[in-house]
């Protein structure tokens, strides 16, 4: 079965392990993902999101939320439900 891309990283926070990921789909917290780039191969469970440093249960279409990730990523890879 095909992943479903549902976002791009725009930046990544290095001390804080934090990744902002542009929505295309919507994503909720306890959704497993996949983040894959050139030199990121990244498998994980969404715990924690927020909007303008406020917890949110579920990001929409065009929001940009941050996320906590478990590896470095880098701007330009992609996010897909895995």
């Amino acid at each position: 079965m095909a992943s479903e891309k549902i976002g791009e990283i725009t930046h990544y926070f290095d001390k804080i392990a934090v990744a902002i990921v542009k929505l295309e789909k919507p994503l909720k917290k306890g959704d497993s993902i996949k983040i894959k780039g050139a030199t990121t191969e990244l498998d994980q469970t969404i715990d924690s999101m927020q909007v303008d440093r406020a917890d949110i249960e579920q990001g929409e279409v065009g929001q940009e939320v941050g996320i906590k990730v478990s590896d470095k990523v880098r701007e330009g890879d992609e996010v897909f439900r895995a």
